[in-house]
């Protein structure tokens, strides 16, 4: 099993920098999926209840036989049940879907500025964190203008904020404004979607460089800029290979080459117009 590096977030929380995710996996195909991740060694699984497959993840997890302590679990509350109450009534659920009695970390998953609710929202969090049914609190998608509001309302700064973040869309002003809150970046669709980023003659060349696939270079360079990732695969061997990316190191050059990649290129909705409930 590879040793799995941690982050120390912003409440003292320990949570891998190396997850694994399940966005847009089938429910019928979670459970054998979470379960291969969990039998190569990943210990952080991240869904959502967008994802329709909270209970299939429940499901893997009861059915692994690990302790429950040595699992760090994220799911992420949908726009529809956003404000005080439904946020209440909706982690309730997400709880009764995954079977578990506490969760590692609760995300606001967009911010949905148009239905003006994540402050409320926030409040609820701030509640259950306080109950202790959550260990760590954050946000996904949020822009510094979102994290400006809720520090107007709130003194208690998310851990973590969850973002696109890849090598065409770098984000780099939006991450020195985490370094400066402390607040954890984690990357959703790391590998950017599509294969695009994979055929990218640079990384390409990196890949044969160091005797790795393109995937784990872009892995690898997430990990050494102190990035949280949760790649996302439903196919065993390529699970196993995501997690291969702890025995080489990128070279300043190598760095400076994924540098220049940066192109704003989103594969996601906009942060400031996605408002879908």
């Amino acid at each position: 099993m590879p040793a799995i590096p941690n982050v120390t977030l912003n409440n003292g929380v320990t949570m891998p920098q190396l997850g694994y995710g399940v966005f847009q996996v089938p429910e019928a195909e979670t459970v054998a999926a979470v379960s291969s991740a969990l039998e190569a060694g990943y210990r952080s699984i991240d869904t959502a209840t967008a994802y329709g497959n909270e209970s299939g993840v429940g499901r893997a997890i009861a059915e692994s036989g690990l302790a429950r302590e040595d699992l760090f679990v994220t799911t992420k509350l949908w726009n529809a049940d956003q404000g005080y109450d439904n946020t209440l009534r909706a982690f309730d659920t997400s709880m009764g879907e995954l079977g578990l009695d506490y969760l590692d970390l609760y995300l606001i998953h967009w911010p949905a500025p148009a239905l003006e609710q994540y402050p409320e929202t926030w409040r609820a969090f701030e509640k259950l964190h306080a109950d202790g049914r959550i260990r760590a609190i954050g946000v996904s998608n949020f822009q510094p203008t979102h994290l400006r509001k809720l520090a107007e309302t709130s003194a208690l700064v998310p851990a973590v904020n969850q973002i696109e973040l890849h090598p065409y869309l770098q984000q780099e002003s939006l991450r020195a404004f985490h370094a400066e809150q402390g607040i954890v970046t984690e990357a959703w669709s790391p590998l950017a979607k599509g294969g695009e980023l994979l055929g990218e003659p640079v990384i390409a060349e990196l890949a044969a460089k160091h005797g790795r696939t393109p995937a784990q270079i872009v892995l690898r360079w997430h990990l050494q800029r102190g990035t949280v990732v949760i790649p996302k695969s439903v196919t065993p061997a390529r699970i196993r290979e995501n997690l291969e990316v702890f025995g080489f190191e990128l070279d300043t050059t190598d760095s400076e080459r994924i540098a220049g990649l940066e192109a704003g290129h989103r594969t996601g909705p906009d942060p400031d117009v996605f408002n879908r409930a």
